[in-house]
């Protein structure tokens, strides 16, 4: 019985890996292989580029990024949360309001550092 379910994770990975593979041998058989100095060359929005290409940006710029990205997340796992707890009465409003909590001291641990100043 238990070697079956073993099989049964087995296939799903295969099937999963398959899934996966497929695509890349797909494009790898049908691709053109011609090489020209266009396709090679850098494209941005139609116009040749000039100067250096490579630009630094602002680590504010990326930090502000996963600020957005970490709360964005946070929030969305708020609803299923909701969902799962409807049962529960007070303490799963006591652990909401603790979750709340914490995500309310970390975004306004980031206002005062100024990581949400953009300029």
């Amino acid at each position: 019985m238990v070697i079956n379910n073993f099989a049964f994770i087995g296939v799903l990975l295969l099937g999963a890996i398959g899934f996966a593979l497929a695509p890349l041998l797909v494009v790898f058989l049908v691709a053109p292989r011609k090489k020209s100095r266009s396709k090679l060359d850098t494209y941005e929005c139609g116009v040749l580029t000039f100067g250096e290409t490579w630009v630094r940006f602002r680590i504010q710029y990326y930090i502000f990024a996963l600020m957005f990205v970490l709360f964005d997340i946070e929030t969305v796992f708020l609803y299923p949360w909701a969902v799962g707890y409807a049962g529960f009465g007070v303490f799963a409003l006591v652990e909401m309001i603790v979750f709340l909590a914490i995500l309310f001291v970390g975004l306004l641990y980031a206002w005062l550092k100024g990581v949400l100043k953009w300029a």
